[in-house]
């Protein structure tokens, strides 16, 4: 079975910002290397989405529809929904996990 993966806008704009901090602090060479692998990441999902583990900060809080895969550092944050995948976030996972996922995901 086949999934239909989507990211959210915010999802977009994260795949932006990794990018552009990744050229002007490194080189346009890794920025597209990275944005590469975490397509290729987000594409997996169309084949296997329940692969993804439970993201700890939101087990911790009860929570158990957002599943999360990734390529290290990032991490892409996703909710499977019939047969869509939606990604929600894509985040340095070195960044404070609890605070970005409790504003994205909770709007706390």
């Amino acid at each position: 079975m086949s999934y239909r993966v989507l990211l959210t806008r915010s999802a977009e704009r994260d795949l932006e910002e990794i990018y552009d901090y990744i050229a002007e602090t490194d080189t346009q060479g890794n920025a597209d290397h990275v944005l590469d692998k975490l397509m290729g990441v987000a594409e997996t999902l169309a084949t296997f989405p329940e692969r993804g583990s439970y993201p700890k900060e939101l087990l911790l809080l009860g929570i158990r529809e957002y599943r999360q895969a990734h390529f290290k550092p990032y991490r892409l944050i996703y909710r499977v929904i019939g047969k869509q995948v939606l990604i929600y976030m894509i985040a340095d996972g070195r960044r404070d996990m609890q605070t970005l996922l409790s504003r994205r995901m909770l709007g706390v």
